[in-house]
């Protein structure tokens, strides 16, 4: 949503330079750990947007902190590009009204997103709660279209107010269209004040285009509950015999594939009636019910491929975010040369880092070393 707006665009350059400023040098990057003691400054994540949190909260919450190691780095570098852009930036960015709303503005849709995509991140989410959650954030958004943008312009100005810079939004100058010598009509052009043009251009705008993204996403997930929604428990146990062979029958045409399907309705239909006369009434998730169709029995094929179909569905793309992000990081230009499989090794093991860690490294290295004679000598 940030990319279909120019000053938005503007603003996360301004941070990625101001990160670049420190990053790029050990003496100026020492400066800002002396002026800065709490959260450190972040590189802009270029395939999770939900991560882009983690680059604005600490000048959110440290920009008196930031603007001091700039103005040291002013004071003490030696070469001209860099003071010349720390100056740009203390003065006409973190010191301008107009930028500091934007900081408030992105921080807070950022921090709900970053909440609400860490939960549909956990290992137990499916497709229920991601449509609820959706929900909730479809309107959390709405309702700051409607109240935010005061609100972050009061924000904006206790910070002005606390690193002592004008808390008003700089005049521009106006730009008059030319008219034509056949031009009768004497409407004026309608003209916004400079802090109407931030809200209708800008803010509005950037929070559109975020119900407008996450509307469609719910769309999306609404169909997919049309298809598996009857299998989720509590829905399960409230159907009659017509309308779950009704619900059946969708889902084996939703998974036909050239003319077959890796379900028969009838008999999915005869499966599920009968887990239901089992089914514990404590079971209200299809991780639950799969497990429990397993431990029970395997004479219910259809409903396993039903639920393993439904507990497959991705309900983020948070993982296919993640996984590029550690490709970029492990496939750098010194690497260029990997193998595929260790490119591929090295990218699990990144990516599951906390299945890692519960891992037995000594029962690791004696199995990597028990299948080469001249392994067991080095490893002995």
């Amino acid at each position: 949503m940030a990319n279909t707006i120019t000053k938005s665009k503007e603003f996360f350059g301004t941070i990625q330079r101001l990160y670049t400023i420190f990053a790029h040098s050990i003496n100026r990057w020492q400066i800002l750990k002396d002026n800065v003691k709490g959260l450190t400054l972040k590189s802009l994540s270029t395939t999770r947007w939900e991560s882009r949190i983690d680059s604005i909260k600490p000048i959110r919450t440290q920009l008196g902190d930031v603007r001091k190691a700039l103005r040291e780095v002013r004071g003490t570098d030696r070469d001209a590009k860099i003071i010349s852009e720390a100056k740009s930036i203390e003065e006409y960015e973190l010191g301008d009204f107009e930028f500091l709303a934007q900081i408030v503005i992105w921080f807070e849709l950022l921090s709900k997103v970053n909440v609400v995509s860490k939960r549909l991140q956990a290992k137990d989410v499916v497709l229920d709660v991601a449509i609820d959650e959706v929900d909730k954030l479809i309107k959390f958004f709405k309702n700051y279209r409607e109240v935010g943008f005061s609100k972050a312009l009061d924000e904006a100005r206790e910070i002005t107010n606390e690193i002592g810079v004008n808390a008003e939004f700089r005049q521009k100058r106006v730009i008059y269209r030319k008219k034509q010598f056949d031009e009768s009509s004497s409407v004026e052009e309608v003209t916004f004040s400079p802090e109407e043009d931030f809200r209708v251009n800008y803010f509005l705008s950037i929070v559109d285009q975020a119900i407008f993204s996450l509307e469609t996403r719910f769309e999306q997930y609404q169909k997919f509950e049309k298809i598996f929604g009857f299998l989720f428990p509590k829905k399960l146990k409230t159907l009659d015999e017509a309308k779950l062979k009704e619900c059946c029958y969708r889902l084996e045409d939703a998974l036909k594939y050239e003319g077959e399907s890796d379900i028969d309705a009838k008999e999915l239909c005869t499966e599920l009636k009968l887990i239901t006369t089992f089914l514990p009434r404590h079971i209200d998730n299809p991780f639950d019910v799969l497990d429990y169709i397993f431990q029970r029995s395997t004479t219910y094929p259809y409903s396993i491929n039903a639920y393993k179909v439904l507990l497959t569905i991705p309900v983020t793309v948070a993982s296919a975010e993640r996984s590029f992000s550690k490709l970029k990081l492990l496939k750098t230009y010194l690497r260029s040369t990997m193998s595929q499989e260790r490119l591929n090794g090295l990218a699990t093991i990144s990516i599951e880092s906390e299945i890692l860690d519960t891992m037995d490294y000594k029962e690791l290295i004696e199995s990597f070393a028990s299948k080469n004679a001249r392994r067991t000598t080095l490893f002995a």
